[in-house]
């Protein structure tokens, strides 16, 4: 098994990372106040995700994770890499004391089943059409799964 870690990214891990494949633009970011964390394999440099995080009250919001290029797909270089990046969000909640509740928006029906079997979150909808959690029960399990070295900032 290979030993997974993530960072706080910076700005030049970000730049140009459409030019590479990624789907988003990560150096432009409309969302106030997130951090960008980086997923890592131990003792190499290649960002294996990213996952862009904000501390609210009482959770945090996820507002925006991809895996780079090379983990999408059929011929994906590592699997469990979406689940890695909602761990370290989980980490997040609970440095804040939040319990590991988690919150986020997917863009559609087919990302809400995706995830309810990944992480068991659930669809909750309300203020947006497809929010779903993963609540304090499940983010243990979320945990165990997909273990992680790293620092929060």
């Amino acid at each position: 098994m290979l030993t997974t870690i993530f960072k706080l990214a910076t700005d030049s891990d970000v730049r140009d990372l459409q030019a590479k494949g990624w789907l988003f633009d990560w150096s432009n970011l409309e969302i106030e106040n997130v951090n960008i964390y980086k997923l890592l394999i131990e003792g190499n440099v290649e960002i294996q995700g990213l996952v862009a995080t904000k501390v609210m009250t009482g959770s945090v919001y996820v507002a925006l994770v991809e895996s780079a290029p090379h983990n999408l797909g059929e011929n994906k270089k590592y699997i469990g890499v979406g689940g890695h990046l909602f761990a370290i969000a989980i980490k997040l909640s609970y440095k804040n004391d939040f319990g590991g509740f988690v919150h986020f928006d997917t863009k559609n029906l087919q990302l809400v089943e995706h995830y309810t079997k990944l992480l068991a979150a659930k669809h909750i909808g309300g203020f947006h059409e497809y929010r779903m959690i993963v609540d304090v029960d499940e983010a243990k399990n979320v945990l165990d799964e997909y273990t992680l070295k790293g620092d929060l900032e």
